[in-house]
């Protein structure tokens, strides 16, 4: 029996996933973290987790160590097909597509729209196909969901000419984004055909709007700097701001990238950490302040992609702060009790799906971006 590969490579992780032919059973898990400071692999297998430190220094490494582990545990059943998350799939792609030399020297021309992903993401790629060479090696794009938005929610107010050159807004989280609405539909169809507002929260966060499970609008645009607070980065920030830094400070490109993409968000206002479980338990008023912000800027944007869909029918919280942290999910509601949500307490705080009374409601989906991969790659396999 074949099975089907799935890999997920993030800023500074790569996780890994091992599905029967049919996309149904995972055979095994896990994933490489803290990739450039003391790394760790973790393995589940039905009913067993493990975690060791490995001696690797890049992404490349992570995915080569991955591919040690799987010898292990795939006791000699051939990958079929490999599902490869590319973060941006620029203005071309939108629909998973085969992996040939050609399309990934198109993948390598959008690196510099996300820098912090797109070199790990093809990197994973490079090496997964050393090491399976006669599978199909499918990528599925972070940017595809938002592709059917309308013109003027993918604009910029800007000169034409630049929309034509790509600068416009490309939305990421996309993989999330399609579970979830899949999901939704699935579990509650006549919410889905409502209004609905999904909030990705993790280290990168983001929300999109989606009614009657079409794509209307999204937090995050050009790049995946902007919208809701992050871990590392700042979301929403007038550009002035940098025009200020640029001559005040006497910052170049590089230097703002990096305060940008690393020294930002909950980092940055805290003065701490990224980790939204630390700034939780600190006892500081910069710990304090870097939730309170974090939160505020989610309530403001759900009430704008609400707008952007003439009304509000649910509120899906996934992600990692997302799906644990009951205080976040508290703290971003009670800002919206004017439009009819109300938390249940009880409810929220035990992680039910539905946390919620009143006319609005919410709910807390665990997101699955593996899966998506994996039924991508199983559908190339089949061709």
């Amino acid at each position: 029996m074949s099975v089907l590969l799935t890999l997920n490579a993030g800023s500074s992780s790569v996780k890994f996933a091992v599905y029967d032919d049919t996309a149904t059973d995972c055979l095994v898990s896990g994933k490489v973290r803290r990739i450039f400071n003391d790394p760790l692999m973790q393995v589940k297998t039905k009913g067993t987790s493990t975690e060791t430190p490995i001696q690797i220094t890049d992404h490349r490494g992570a995915v080569h160590a991955i591919m040690d582990v799987l010898d292990v545990h795939l006791a000699g059943r051939p990958v079929c097909a490999v599902g490869h998350r590319v973060v941006h799939g620029g203005a071309k792609f939108s629909d998973p597509v085969v992996l040939t030399d050609d399309v990934r020297a198109m993948l390598a021309e959008f690196i510099p729209l996300a820098p912090g992903h797109q070199p790990h993401n093809l990197a994973g790629v490079s090496a997964a196909i050393e090491a399976f060479p006669n599978a199909t090696h499918m990528a599925c794009f972070d940017t595809g969901f938002h592709r059917s938005h309308s013109r003027v929610h993918d604009m910029y107010g800007l000169p034409r000419k630049y929309y034509d050159q790509g600068v416009r807004r490309y939305g990421f989280h996309g993989l999330s984004y399609t579970y979830l609405t899949q999901t939704l539909a699935a579990d509650f169809p006549d919410l889905a055909q409502g209004n609905v507002v999904y909030l990705h929260l993790g280290n990168g966060a983001s929300g999109a709007a989606v009614s009657n499970s079409a794509p209307i609008s999204t937090t995050m645009g050009f790049s995946p700097l902007d919208g809701l607070a992050m871990g590392t980065r700042p979301g929403q920030l007038d550009p002035g701001v940098l025009l200020y830094l640029m001559r005040s400070d006497g910052m170049d490109a590089d230097t703002l990238e990096s305060l940008l993409y690393k020294d930002s968000g909950l980092k940055g206002i805290s003065g701490m950490t990224n980790d939204m479980r630390t700034l939780l338990d600190s006892t500081t008023p910069e710990a304090a302040e870097a939730v309170a912000y974090f939160c505020v800027r989610a309530s403001r944007e759900i009430v704008a992609m609400a707008a952007d869909m003439g009304g509000l029918d649910a509120v899906v919280f996934s992600g990692g702060i997302g799906e644990n942290a009951p205080r976040i999910r508290a703290q971003i509601l009670s800002e919206m009790e004017w439009c009819g949500i109300h938390l249940n307490p009880a409810a929220n705080g035990a992680g039910h799906t539905v946390i919620t009374s009143g006319r609005v409601q919410g709910l807390v989906i665990p997101t699955n971006e593996e899966i998506v991969l994996a039924r991508a790659a199983m559908a190339a396999a089949t061709e």
